[in-house]
């Protein structure tokens, strides 16, 4: 399947963004009654790219911290516990985050009351303050974990390079179809087994083989090409949804990773958990549908693109994969 032309741009801009592979990191501000008015609050912030030295959260006007402020720092992230009187509660008063309207990042406020709901709501850089709501919504849950799971695959550039390398792989309409839904299938599964906590993998190893598997793909594509004959046919050419369905069970594993950074509200998981995962996919078809579209528009411009383009995308996205297998099998240890 020739998509050709365009895609070197798309490898490029991936290759001066490898910071940004996997990475969702909101911050995270929860706050757990524990008593009527009483919470447990916990703030979590990365500490790459000076996050935590940016943003600082306010306690709502009103409320106030009955005992000292406990601080912890595990792997990138630094953690803050402490316990908040709200008399009269929460609901109505402002929560904002100071510093948040100059990162590119947002933050996400759970609040879990004592009979079980919870409220979630995201502050992002053009709305660094929120109202808290009376009680939480449906459509609060819904809206901010679709939109999280959009921006976490448009965002993790590892995942769209392996659905980039797919798309250059697979051949035949009827044969990519199946190949994206396998794949689909595949994480969907392993995303809702590892965030309702039937399967637990570590995510360091997760990470290090979801960059395997890119650089898996980009060798067959070099392979293909140098090559040059369909007729050398190997398990990737001839079953290509075989070989994106077991990759996928291991990017699965990535995505509900990246969602326990944020958490879920205890009373509406299953809610959160599927509206992330529709975002997933959304987003996944919208870089598909860019990646066509693309191609496309090159095309109608005529413009003239050397042969060389083929193996020229396979070792560029072979060589980021290989930056990522060495950076991640280090950070195992």
């Amino acid at each position: 399947m020739r998509l050709g032309r365009g895609v070197l741009l798309l490898v490029a801009l991936a290759a001066t963004a490898p910071a940004l592979a996997h990475r969702l990191s909101p911050a995270y501000f929860g706050l757990t009654e524990t008593a009527p008015n009483t919470f447990d609050v916990q703030w979590k912030v990365s500490i790459s790219g000076g996050l935590a030295a940016v943003l600082e959260p306010q306690i709502p006007e009103g409320c106030s911290l009955t005992e000292p402020v406990r601080t912890y720092v595990v792997d990138d992230v630094r953690l803050q516990h402490g316990t908040l009187q709200c008399p009269g509660g929460v609901a109505g008063k402002t929560f904002t985050v100071n510093g948040l309207a100059a990162t590119q990042t947002d933050v996400l406020l759970r609040i879990g009351y004592l009979d079980g709901n919870a409220s979630n709501q995201r502050l992002t850089p053009d709305a660094p303050s929120v109202e808290i709501p009376e009680r939480p919504s449906a459509f609060e849950v819904v809206r901010t974990y679709l939109v999280l799971g959009v921006e976490h695959i448009l965002l993790g550039i590892d995942h769209l390079l392996f659905v980039l390398a797919l798309l250059l792989l697979v051949r035949g309409a009827g044969r990519l179809v199946a190949t994206v839904t396998a794949f689909t299938v595949a994480h969907s599964i392993t995303l809702g087994a590892a965030t309702l906590g039937f399967v637990h993998v570590p995510s360091a190893p997760v990470e290090a083989t979801i960059a395997l598997s890119i650089l898996f793909l980009a060798a067959e594509l070099a392979r293909r090409h140098a090559e040059s004959s369909a007729s050398a046919a190997n398990l990737t050419t001839r079953f290509p949804w075989l070989v994106a369905f077991a990759f996928g069970l291991l990017h699965g594993f990535g995505f509900a990773g990246a969602l326990s950074e944020v958490g879920m509200p205890e009373s509406a998981v299953p809610l959160a958990l599927l509206f992330f995962n529709v975002g997933v996919e959304l987003g996944q078809l919208v870089f598909i549908a860019a990646v066509f579209g693309l191609a496309w528009l090159v095309r109608l411009a005529a413009v003239r693109v050397p042969r060389v383009w083929q193996p020229a995308v396979a070792y560029g996205i072979g060589s980021v994969a290989a930056f990522w297998v060495v950076e991640r099998t280090l950070a195992i240890f």
